[in-house]
């Protein structure tokens, strides 16, 4: 399983971190948004891969199902967190 991060960042570009194994962290570039991003990843990867995307927001939510990749809430994602800590 591959994790990936995407904040709202300030740079020229967009610029991604990670060690091999590691959560994968994109920042957008200056004048973009994270959900420009997360799109952008999801239409190209989504009939690839099986994608999960946590978001609140309802127009991301349909733009990602859209792409073919599934949603969840971040109160969801929370959940699957604590649970995956407990066992």
């Amino acid at each position: 399983m591959r994790v990936v991060v995407v904040f709202d960042g300030r740079g020229p570009q967009v610029t991604e971190s990670a060690d091999p194994g590691e959560v994968q962290i994109f920042y957008s570039r200056a004048g973009q948004t994270a959900d420009a991003v997360i799109e952008r990843l999801a239409s190209k990867y989504a009939t690839q891969f099986s994608l999960l995307v946590a978001t609140g927001d309802s127009l991301e939510q349909q733009t990602v199902s859209a792409s073919g990749a599934q949603w969840i809430s971040p109160e969801a994602l929370r959940e699957l967190l604590d649970e995956a800590r407990s066992q």
